[in-house]
């Protein structure tokens, strides 16, 4: 895909996120609290990693 190819469901996804943030006045530490809390409440979605380090080595 070139570079200047629309994907309408990146594009869908991008204003999503653009209206999260806006709603926190697109300040970063309330947005990342906000994503944070829904990461613990979905945590059960959420695919397990091995920590960066172990997967350096």
């Amino acid at each position: 895909m070139k570079k200047n190819q629309n994907d309408p469901v990146i594009d869908e996804i991008r204003k999503i996120r653009h209206r999260i943030s806006a709603h926190f006045d697109h300040d970063p530490a309330q947005l990342v609290a906000y994503y944070m809390e829904r990461q613990k409440e979905y945590q059960d979605r959420l695919i397990k990693s091995k920590p960066v380090i172990e997967n350096l080595g």
